[in-house]
């Protein structure tokens, strides 16, 4: 079986940003590589195009991370609740 390429998803402005989708697909179990833009990388910019990071995932996950990232801009991820499981370090 071949290896599957890395493929951008989503670019978006800011590593904050970044890192909150990277954690919101890698919880649906899809992997992610951050790639900082430019000036980005040396620099640490998070303003403009120079703040841009993209967001690669394997080929075959492609589809499903496209369909994770709609559905968060759709808001479809604002009223969830914790599950019990979810909250496991919680104070009572």
């Amino acid at each position: 079986m071949a290896e599957d390429e890395w493929v951008l998803v989503e670019k978006v402005q800011g590593q904050f940003q970044a890192e909150i989708l990277k954690g919101l697909l890698e919880a649906q179990g899809i992997m992610v590589w951050l790639n900082p833009q430019g000036a980005a990388r040396a620099y640490a910019v998070s303003v403009g195009t120079l703040g841009a990071v993209e967001l690669l995932v394997p080929s075959s996950a492609a589809d499903h991370a496209r369909e994770v990232l709609d559905a968060y801009y759709r808001g479809d991820f604002e009223d969830m609740e914790l599950t019990d499981s979810d909250a496991q370090d919680e104070p009572e």
